[in-house]
């Protein structure tokens, strides 16, 4: 079992920076692939950002373009989503997810665990 706690969201300007956490607890993460996502109402959820947690190998989506970037601490066991240049449509919950080494990092449907989500709101 792994459970997942985000925290960062809020209300932010566009145009500027806000970073997301995701801290995690159960088990150790080292065989685990870290995902971040994100849903609007009457859409999928989307993929954001992925981190090998062992090797640090990092994935992002092509809309990220250089904005983003996901990190994590080993010692804090947390994972980080640092959002610059942000706009409007980066308006969403923002999810974490925890599955094992082997998945299709950009496919939802394979992490086994999530978090509750944080809301991330820019205004323009």
């Amino acid at each position: 079992q792994v459970q997942l706690v985000e925290s960062g969201g809020g209300l932010v300007q566009a145009g500027t920076s806000l970073r997301v956490s995701c801290v995690a607890s159960g088990r150790t993460l080292s065989r685990s692939i870290m995902g971040w996502f994100r849903q609007v109402p009457g859409k999928e959820r989307e993929f954001v950002a992925g981190i090998h947690w062992l090797s640090g190998s990092t994935y992002y989506a092509d809309f990220v373009k250089g904005r983003f970037t996901i990190s994590r601490d080993n010692v804090k066991n947390t994972v980080y989503l640092q959002m610059n240049s942000l706009n409007a449509e980066d308006t969403a919950v923002y999810y974490c997810a925890e599955g094992p080494i082997w998945i299709s990092v950009r496919e939802p449907k394979e992490y086994n665990y999530w978090g509750q989500g944080t809301q991330v709101t820019v205004s323009s």
